[in-house]
């Protein structure tokens, strides 16, 4: 099966797991009162960057699901084949953790912070030719201030099954996500209710009824696909019927693409989406967002415009002040929408106080509002 979207393979070196843990600061602390903690390098001058501890340290653990529902194309072979019925899906478990000022901000198999009605849950999917842990700036951003994340390494796209193809192209793997992200959630969703024992750290800890999907470049084509795509996977499985039964609240597109060759079109229940692209993006240019973004016939819908940042950068953590808005930006869209409250108009403000970094829209955005730069394509290191 060709691919209807164009190739966005995105090669960096090693993940940086190591450097990312560096990344300790908590985005937000209140939306009710409005009282927000920015990073110190982002808008010193405003009103709102203060300075504080993580509320948690982040636990990790590892739960392994398998599918033996569907048989899928293997594309790490020529020509493609297809494998048994069996989908195996590794996926990292982060979840808050007691934080002792001075020690760790990870903490493998660490024992979790119990909370009343469990933690609203964000499920994360990858990009291409990297892993869930490249991301582990952001996803620790997120974890600290509240939230289980959930991410699964995609069996043809992480970082060790690239490599050990030796050049074959494996990024058509992306076809079978969706349902991979639906799988997992649906999981966990069983692990944190009725089948402890599928994934026991999840047991309780999380609010199934608050569900965020979020994902970067390839993921985050997933991401749109699983949660607006009205056409069928490669299964002949309907997306819609993929999504049925999760409480999906919130959607983000971090450097997405669109599946160009099925329509999209809004869900029922209207998940806010947030859709977060640079300007200078030369590996998925922003006029890809924005065909998302438009294709979401919504008005709970935000555009976060990062000027001048590339592709991965802003998500991992090497692009400091992008990075910073991002993660102020996402942890507030993230409460909001999962708490169930309706957006306070200050979060277009609070969004825009670093005009130099980005600028936020809401609603409705189009190609007569928005005129992009044509940049040259590259997907290398930037």
């Amino acid at each position: 099966m060709s691919k209807p979207w164009p190739h966005r393979a995105t090669r960096y070196p090693g993940d940086r797991a190591s450097v990312h843990s560096s990344f300790w600061f908590v985005a937000v602390v209140s939306v009710m009162t409005g009282a927000v903690v920015a990073p110190q390098t982002v808008g010193a001058q405003s009103e709102h960057a203060l300075a504080q501890a993580p509320a948690f340290a982040v636990g990790i653990e590892r739960c392994t699901f398998t599918d033996h529902t569907r048989r899928v194309i293997n594309y790490s072979t020529a020509p493609h084949s297809v494998l048994s019925t069996n989908r195996t899906l590794v996926t990292e478990i982060r979840y808050p953790a007691q934080y002792v000022p001075g020690g760790p901000t990870e903490l493998a198999g660490a024992p979790p912070v119990a909370q009343s009605g469990g933690y609203p849950v964000i499920v994360f999917a990858h990009g291409y030719d990297v892993t869930p842990d490249t991301y582990a700036a952001l996803l620790d951003s997120w974890t600290r201030a509240g939230f289980v994340v959930v991410a699964p390494f995609f069996p043809d796209e992480q970082r060790s099954e690239v490599t050990a193809q030796r050049g074959v192209n494996t990024e058509g793997d992306l076809v079978n996500e969706p349902a991979d992200l639906a799988f997992v959630t649906k999981s966990i969703v069983d692990a944190a209710t009725s089948d402890p024992t599928a994934c026991p750290i999840v047991s309780g800890l999380v609010r199934v009824s608050a569900i965020a999907l979020a994902g970067h470049s390839d993921g985050a084509t997933a991401v749109g696909m699983l949660a607006y795509d009205r056409g069928v996977d490669p299964q002949g499985v309907s997306f819609a019927s993929l999504r049925t039964g999760l409480s999906i609240r919130a959607i983000i597109v971090l450097s997405g693409d669109e599946d160009t060759a099925q329509p999209y079109g809004t869900e029922a229940s209207e998940p806010n989406l947030l859709v977060i692209h640079s300007l200078t993006d030369q590996c998925n240019p922003i006029r890809n967002g924005v065909k998302i973004y438009d294709a979401v016939h919504q008005p709970n819908k935000w555009f976060l415009e990062l000027r001048t940042a590339h592709h991965l950068p802003p998500f991992d953590g090497a692009d400091t002040s992008a990075f910073n808005v991002v993660v102020a930006s996402s942890i507030r869209f993230l409460q909001i929408s999962l708490d169930g409250m309706s957006f306070p108009t200050r979060y277009l403000a609070f969004a825009n106080e670093w005009p130099s970094i980005a600028r936020m829209y809401v609603g409705g955005l189009g190609g007569a509002k928005f005129n992009p730069p044509r940049l040259a394509e590259n997907c290398g290191l930037n």
